[in-house]
């Protein structure tokens, strides 16, 4: 074990954090927000559109993270039609392609957590709120979104991590995450240990404040079940 080398490392993959983070941070937001889409769409009573989003879902959770991106970054600039459009700007930057891929992913994903979340809802508490006067969306904002987030925390929070570690896979489209930067790093130096022993540490760490994150929303949301016990 070289020591040195992880000393020398630490800073040059670190340097690629910033990166890492902002692909968690863009694709968990973007992602959210399509997944309550997604969701909305899967408990509604739109036949045609229910098979949709269903098929989609399907395909995204059935196929590699991996297969998406290489299919994003590679694929979509065979087709010319695609260029002449204002996305090429877009689609051309790994990055972009990058964030699309896990933005659909774990939009696939999420939504099927959101989904179980909404209907977990139950119909006693739906006709108490009907009972108030509460339909439509005030319904819907008031009781049963956040009764279903709370319920869909734990496993949305499982996700986010799992989206934290699928960052890596953007060092294969020649993006200098940490992930990058280690591989460039084992390519100098004929010494792959090292570096993602640095790179995991990482990794690690950003997984460590995220699960506390999680747990401290979910210790917030759930004071009103403390008080009870």
């Amino acid at each position: 074990m070289d020591v040195d080398l992880i000393i020398e490392s630490a800073p040059k993959i670190l340097g690629g954090m910033w990166l890492t983070i902002q692909m968690v941070t863009l694709s968990l937001s973007l992602g959210f927000f399509c997944a309550i889409g997604v969701a909305l769409v899967r408990v509604s009573s739109v036949t045609w559109a229910v098979a949709l989003v269903r098929g989609y879902v399907f395909v995204m959770r059935g196929t590699p993270l991996l297969v998406q991106l290489f299919l994003i970054y590679y694929g979509l600039g065979q087709f010319a039609w695609i260029k002449d459009t204002f996305l090429w700007t877009f689609l051309r930057e790994p990055y972009f392609c990058a964030i699309l891929a896990m933005v659909i992913n774990t939009t696939a994903y999420g939504s099927e957590i959101i989904r179980g979340g909404l209907e977990s809802v139950s119909w006693g508490e739906k006709e108490a709120a009907r009972a108030f006067g509460m339909s439509g969306f005030l319904l819907f904002r008031r009781i049963v979104f956040p009764i279903a987030f709370r319920q869909a925390l734990p496993a949305y929070g499982n996700e986010a991590i799992l989206m934290v570690k699928a960052t890596s896979l953007a060092s294969t489209i020649t993006m200098m995450e940490m992930t990058g930067i280690a591989g460039e790093i084992m390519s100098e130096t004929y010494k792959p240990m090292e570096p993602f022993i640095v790179a995991g540490s990482l990794y690690l760490l950003i997984n460590f404040v995220l699960t506390r994150v999680v747990q401290g929303a979910e210790y917030r949301l759930m004071g009103h079940l403390r008080a009870s016990q």
